[in-house]
């Protein structure tokens, strides 16, 4: 594993240019994940055993050329003791995840009064890092279950949205709604942003009257649906993000996938399942040969349907509330400094 700190620039007294030492070329990078890559690379044999030390000059690629928090005399680079190649970089206090970075190697050797000489610069490579993982997903989910709170019934999945909303649908797509790809809220790791194609709905229920709530971020015009008809035994349920718009209330996605559809193919391999039965966040049981739903109290859930759906199953009226358009989480940014929804591998 490569620990690394900053050292000098090449141009500083402490460091000397000689070009007897190797320079990296035909660098790989390879197992990249949202805050660690491994790094190889090739290099000619002269004068090898005399390096000591590498040299990774490491930026993410939209800040390469400056910087504006950063005095331009502090340093960029990392240093590492020379270790067998491939060497893996880890550090979640400057990796982020999906996130593009340059990257470029010299190699160095310490001499006895503490200086460096170093070869040339080898050629700048690009890569990006990765999305969260199933483990990172998981410890958002655990953080997002302390905060949960009791369930509360609910019976309807509702979608608001424009007028014209509606009318396109029936009119260009036989009356039923179609999954979009998911925009960018949320955490900048998740895996369903800009990926995961969907329909989304709101799920909560106001305290007093164990109904909808009149007023909504996204439109005047709101689509209801009987809850068994998007959730029941035939759907997967999974955990998709958290996560808060500096605000004191958080935010969870949930996906209910249709068993075996593309959307259950896509979230299977990435998110964590939930069991639909007992969960902290939406539950679906029997009883009595009724089908009963509960939703958590106190998270805002934003439920991503992976199938189309059929306006005939539902019905679509206008709100008697406002449109809050400020409550709207459409591309929202989340807050990297809260405690409560932030795990320590990114943002």
């Amino acid at each position: 594993m490569l620990i690394f700190y900053a050292g000098n620039k090449s141009q500083d007294s402490g460091i000397a240019e000689m070009e007897e030492l190797p320079v990296p070329h035909n660098i790989k990078i390879s197992n990249i994940t949202c805050d660690s890559f491994k790094i190889s690379w090739d290099m000619d044999s002269k004068s090898k055993d005399r390096i000591t030390h590498y040299f990774i000059d490491l930026n993410k690629k939209e800040n390469k050329n400056s910087n504006k928090f950063k005095h331009k005399d502090v340093p960029t680079k990392l240093v590492a003791k020379a270790v067998p190649l491939p060497m893996t970089v880890r550090g979640h206090w400057f990796l982020s995840p999906r996130t593009e970075y340059t990257v470029a190697v010299q190699t160095a050797s310490k001499q006895v009064d503490g200086d460096y000489v170093v070869s040339e610069w080898s050629e700048i490579i690009e890569f990006c890092t990765a999305d969260y993982s199933k483990v990172h997903l998981t410890q958002l989910l655990e953080k997002a279950e302390v905060i949960a709170g009791r369930m509360l019934k609910l019976s309807v999945f509702y979608r608001n949205q424009h007028k014209e909303y509606f009318d396109y649908m029936r009119e260009h797509h036989g009356n039923a709604m179609q999954p979009s790809v998911k925009d960018n809220s949320g955490s900048h790791g998740s895996p369903i942003s800009g990926k995961l194609e969907g329909i989304f709905f709101s799920c909560n229920t106001e305290f007093n009257t164990g109904k909808p709530p009149q007023d909504s971020p996204y439109g005047r015009y709101r689509f209801e649906i009987a809850a068994e008809k998007l959730f029941n035994p035939n759907t997967n349920l999974y955990f998709g993000d958290f996560y808060c718009m500096y605000t004191a209330y958080h935010y969870v996605i949930l996906v209910i996938a249709p068993l075996g559809s593309p959307g259950d193919e896509f979230c299977k391999q990435r998110l964590p399942q939930l069991n639909i039965k007992d969960n902290k966040f939406l539950t679906c049981n029997e009883e009595d040969g009724v089908m009963v739903y509960h939703h958590a109290q106190d998270v805002i859930l934003e439920v991503i349907y992976t199938d189309p759906v059929d306006l005939s199953l539902g019905t679509v009226a206008e709100i008697t509330g406002h449109q809050l358009m400020s409550l709207s989480t459409a591309n929202a940014k989340k807050d990297p400094s809260c405690k409560t929804c932030n795990i320590s591998v990114g943002r």
